[in-house]
């Protein structure tokens, strides 16, 4: 396989998405024994990361094939506060795309309660190896295809 070919096996069937879980850590708690909000944007990239291998897009292959996706922008509402040793669900889910950005938002819940504990947005471009920005639909039509069926 080539750099610029991805394997899009089940293109035409529906995936059922799998929400990320994380378990809280006692590292992650500020001194009030709350998870403080810095730790929130590491789960939302876990989050965005394992929805990109569900959709058979690993990040691994992205940066395989010279291409990244930083964030140009990112909003959390905090609801709720979570706290160690609890375990939290985050939906995850491609909002917009359109070949040079793409917009993912996040509903985190506590998974024994179904709480509401946050929600959020990130914005991301696609930018090549050097950093300059891509347009995916030109450089990567596959994968172009592959976000458009997520979207």
């Amino acid at each position: 396989m080539s750099k610029k070919e991805i394997e899009l096996a089940g293109a035409k069937r529906q995936i059922k998405i799998t929400p990320f879980e994380h378990h809280t850590k006692y590292h992650e708690t500020d001194p009030q024994g709350v998870i403080h909000t810095s730790n929130y944007i590491n789960w939302l990239e876990d989050a965005r990361m394992d929805l990109m291998e569900q959709m058979g897009l690993s990040f691994k292959q992205m940066l395989d094939m010279e291409i990244s996706s930083p964030i140009i922008s990112h909003s959390i509402e905090y609801r709720s506060p979570v706290k160690f040793d609890e375990t939290v669900v985050i939906d995850t889910k491609l909002v917009s795309y359109d070949g040079h950005e793409m917009d993912v938002a996040y509903r985190i819940y506590d998974k024994a309660t179904g709480e509401d504990r946050a929600v959020a947005k990130t914005s991301h471009c696609f930018v090549n190896k050097s950093g300059a920005p891509i347009s995916m639909k030109r450089a990567y039509p596959e994968l172009d295809t592959k976000f458009f069926e997520f979207k």
